[in-house]
């Protein structure tokens, strides 16, 4: 199995090597976008499988963002992780509206920042993996 790709986007550098601190330990390959065209240009050429994505960026917000690959065929199957300062409840349902998996607030917990990564990354994988199969079916159902 090939390495996760994980995208980090944030336009604070601090924020940046925290995240990139908390993942060091695991097997992933890391990119980083600084605001949200610079995120779209590095989701068409890094194809990340999650994206750790900071709402309050320049350029287009991460909401602005979010919605843009949730709506294309391409980019939905990526697993989006909001993580912002904004924390309260229209934010969050703001979020959820434009197409994001999970949301978490910042300062971001270590454990709980790795696990809901984990957790995103074997979703990812296992809807991967059941695509494969149905173009699998579909192939054997022409045949």
């Amino acid at each position: 199995m090939s390495k996760s790709k994980i995208l980090i986007a944030d336009d604070n550098q601090t924020n940046v090597e925290l995240l990139e601190a908390f993942l060091s330990g695991r097997d992933c390959e890391i990119a980083i976008s600084v605001d949200g065209r610079d995120t779209l240009d590095k989701v068409a050429e890094f194809n990340p499988d999650l994206i750790l994505l900071d709402i309050m960026m320049p350029k287009l917000s991460g909401f602005e963002v979010c919605e843009q690959l949730k709506a294309s065929p391409e980019t939905r199957g990526i697993m989006i992780l909001m993580v912002t300062a904004l924390n309260e409840l229209g934010d969050i349902e703001r979020a959820v509206a434009a197409g994001c998996d999970d949301f978490l607030s910042k300062p971001v917990n270590k454990i709980e920042l790795l696990k809901r990564v984990d957790n995103m990354l074997k979703l990812r994988n296992i809807t991967d993996e059941l695509q494969r199969l149905r173009e699998y079916i579909d192939g054997m159902d022409e045949k």
